[in-house]
């Protein structure tokens, strides 16, 4: 069993709040860790976040709860009413979020035996705050997360196995199950890259400077999800068409194999030039010399569609699908060559603090 980051921190939160409550001498310290488990959040901002809502929702809560107790004392149904009114205000003020803490707190009020309420009330609410104040220290200090370098390392793990798997799949070398597994795993990490990246967004610089380097940052982590993306849409298509690609006419077969190879060689060396690691000088790709531009590709696919209907080899070549994989090609080529040029700007004015960063993180 992995110990995950998160994990750690709700252990900490808890034992903070509990330690803090107790210090305080607050009764039922235990509603202090309550508190801290359901503010543990994944990012800074969301902690930030989070405070701002629990402490509404939980007003709302400690409000009603000492009303409903002046009015009918400690009766169950007023527990359900009370209830049932709080959980309507929060989600109308769309707080759903904090139902299950602000609920935690009306029961905690109105299960007070002595009538005293108001300041019951109170004491709840200051016991639920330190609780989440507990956890936003705790996620602000311990082990703050580095989202950034985690994206960039997700992203360059994604893209080896989609650039090692489309190798082998233009190759026709790749057997079809295990293909159709990895393109479902390929899949599921691709959906946790945009939760990273919106937990990169959601980190807050206070800088000015700093402000304007993250919105380039943003375009460029954004682009290279984009250009995954269309990566292993060429993939599928691979994968979906490999009996009528194995069909093709020899030199079509070798183009798009080479052109392949040309991309993902590409797509590589991109990654090295983003972290720093290509020379600055470097401009020429391997094989660019011979490569045919994308013009030239279109005028050859339409010519073999007119040979092989004089010919009729309907059979043999299927345009069709043909078609759909030079189209993911062709669109994974235009991704690559505006990601290169986004790369290109933002190294033209913070490429030493890209190095530092990606070097400082991987290493």
């Amino acid at each position: 069993m992995k110990l995950g980051a998160r994990i750690l921190k709700t252990g900490l939160a808890i034992i903070f709040a509990l330690y803090i409550a107790d210090l305080l001498n607050l009764p039922s310290p235990v509603f202090a860790g309550i508190a801290a488990i359901f503010a543990i959040q994944p990012s800074i901002y969301r902690s930030y976040l989070t405070i701002l809502e629990q402490v509404q929702s939980n007003l709302i809560g400690a409000a009603i709860a000492v009303s409903f107790g002046l009015l009918f004392g400690h009766q169950y149904v007023a527990v359900g009413l009370a209830a049932i009114i709080t959980i309507s205000i929060v989600i109308r003020l769309g707080l759903e979020n904090c139902i299950s803490l602000s609920l935690v707190t009306v029961i905690a009020i109105l299960e007070v035996q002595d009538g005293n309420f108001l300041t019951f009330g109170l004491i709840r609410f200051v016991t639920v705050l330190i609780g989440v104040l507990a956890a936003f220290i705790v996620n602000l200090v311990f082990l703050p997360p580095r989202y950034e370098t985690r994206l960039f390392q997700s992203i360059n793990l994604l893209q080896d196995e989609i650039i090692r798997w489309t190798r082998l799949a233009v190759r026709q070398a790749s057997e079809h199950t295990s293909t159709k597994q990895s393109l479902r795993k390929l899949k599921e990490h691709h959906l946790k890259l945009n939760q990273l990246y919106l937990f990169y967004k959601e980190e807050r610089r206070y800088i000015k400077n700093e402000k304007h380097v993250k919105a380039r940052k943003l375009v460029v982590y954004r682009q290279m999800i984009t250009t995954s993306k269309k990566s292993l849409e060429v993939l599928q298509r691979l994968h979906l068409h490999e009996n009528e690609l194995s069909k093709l006419p020899e030199q079509f077969h070798i183009m798009i194999q080479e052109r392949l190879d040309f991309l993902l060689t590409y797509h590589e060396q991109l990654f090295l030039k983003y972290s720093g690691k290509l020379k600055p000088d470097h401009k020429a790709w391997i094989g660019q010399e011979e490569y045919l531009q994308r013009n030239e590709v279109m005028d050859i696919f339409a010519e073999q569609i007119a040979i092989s209907r004089e010919n009729d080899e309907d059979e043999e070549f299927s345009s069709y699908h043909l078609l759909h994989i030079l189209s993911r090609i062709l669109d994974y080529e235009e991704n690559l060559e505006h990601l290169d040029t986004l790369i290109m700007s933002y190294q033209n004015h913070h490429g030493d603090e890209i190095k530092l960063e990606i070097e400082d993180s991987i290493f």
